[in-house]
């Protein structure tokens, strides 16, 4: 699936932007960014990821534990295809991911990945992220079945910068997540399809990548090596102070602000 004309020389960036959320997330969790770059006169899209569109505190939807990456990518890009123009594609953590496997189908004017999941090929394990995974990989079957993140492991992986009443707030909106996907991210060397792939020499769209210093789920030197990947693409840049949930704890705005900037810059405003 592409768009016509995607690929070749880079397009000016879109006024579309499409914002992918991650892991057990929805579109809350681009509520501060939609309104900064509205404010900025960009018409701002938020899809929502297949099975993640239920409350909180519904069971998980059945089919929910199976669904794979490719699956996620495959209604992404239907949705993409809808729009007047190749889009700028935002995503954040697993949304990152999704955002790659997209621009390399030539569906993107630009990107923007913040604290992006890694593709296959890339090692990420380390303490922090085993710490953050552990409830799910341990569970029998997991590769198949949906799964909430503990609060606790929440608190930890990601929501650490925010206070216990925010980080409370941010948890009690978190759906299930598929056993599947995650399973394709974190254990890439075992899955036949290789569903994380994505070649670096099709994405050909200019990339803005974002990591950060205190992110224990998608640490920063995992984020270095995706950048690496896409160095003939890509800019990088690190966040000092910053954790994963960088779309919601304190200092968003100087993010958005780089981003803007960014973007900015590529349209020649």
């Amino acid at each position: 699936m592409s768009r016509p004309g995607g690929g070749g020389t880079p397009k000016a960036a879109s006024r579309h932007l499409v914002m992918v959320h991650g892991m057990w997330g929805g579109a809350w969790c681009w509520e501060n960014y939609a309104a900064y770059f509205s404010d900025l006169g960009y018409e701002c899209h938020i899809p929502v990821l297949r099975h993640h569109g239920v409350s909180p505190s519904d069971a998980p939807p059945p089919g929910l534990g199976t669904t794979g990456l490719e699956d996620y990518a495959r209604d992404l890009g239907a949705y993409i295809l809808d729009l007047p123009e190749s889009p700028v594609l935002m995503g954040h953590s697993m949304g990152g991911l999704l955002v790659q496997m997209l621009a390399q189908q030539g569906l993107a004017s630009r990107t923007v990945l913040l604290a992006p999941a890694p593709p296959a090929g890339i090692h990420a394990l380390s303490f922090s992220v085993f710490c953050s995974f552990f409830h799910m990989f341990t569970t029998w079957a997991f590769w198949r079945k949906p799964h909430k993140i503990p609060f606790k492991t929440a608190r930890y992986s990601f929501l650490h910068h925010l206070t216990p009443e925010a980080q409370h707030q941010a948890y009690d909106r978190l759906v299930h997540e598929s056993g599947c996907a995650a399973s394709q991210i974190g254990l890439w060397p075992l899955d036949p399809g290789r569903a994380s792939c994505v070649d670096e020499r099709a994405v050909t769209c200019p990339q803005l990548i974002i990591g950060a210093e205190n992110d224990r789920i998608v640490p920063a030197a995992v984020v270095r090596k995706v950048a690496k990947k896409y160095r003939a693409t890509a800019q990088y840049h690190e966040l000092p102070g910053f954790s994963h949930w960088l779309l919601g704890e304190p200092g968003w705005e100087d993010v958005a602000a780089l981003v803007a900037q960014w973007l900015g810059r590529a349209d020649g405003m």
